[in-house]
């Protein structure tokens, strides 16, 4: 009999040797504390304890800030050329799928960031603008440069 199992066999000897008189609602307490307790005490020398999940930890590169305001403007830009059916509205989002499969293959965060930023830039114009307007055509020129000068940016300062 292991420890566990000594202890009970002792517990319930005692628990039978008191009297009869006026005890029994002590000995129902000890025999319930016995049969909930029991079976944790003896599977608890030989269960391990649990596992805390360790997340892997989040891969930063120098340039993530703006490599995610670049992810923002191409989500911009995708939406305001789609709103004026300009050609090759397609682009920015085909453009988007490039750089997250290059930039971030088995890093799932950071993909997650990246789709969020270019989600946002999406959002934001989609929630002010809904035709085009002069002022749409002007915010996608604007949008197009700054998408530029940040890749121009990015590649002249981190590229190989």
């Amino acid at each position: 009999m292991n420890r566990s199992g000594n202890f009970q066999a002792r517990l319930v000897a005692v628990t039978l040797n008191v009297s009869t008189g006026g005890m029994i609602p002590v000995r129902r307490v000890v025999l319930s504390l016995i049969v909930l307790v029991g079976p944790a005490m003896a599977q608890g020398k030989n269960t391990p304890p649990p596992q805390e999940e360790i997340a892997p930890p989040v891969a930063t590169v120098p340039y993530d800030d703006k490599l995610a305001r670049l992810a923002e403007v191409l989500g911009s830009v995708h939406y305001l050329r789609t709103l004026c059916k300009a050609p090759g509205g397609d682009e920015w989002r085909e453009g988007m799928k490039q750089l997250l499969d290059s930039e971030t293959g088995s890093e799932p965060q950071r993909k997650e960031r990246l789709t969020a930023a270019f989600n946002r830039g999406y959002r934001a114009f989609a929630s002010v603008y809904t035709d085009c307007t002069p002022a749409a055509i002007v915010a996608e020129e604007r949008y197009r440069n700054e998408g530029a000068t940040l890749a121009t940016e990015i590649t002249s300062r981190f590229g190989n």
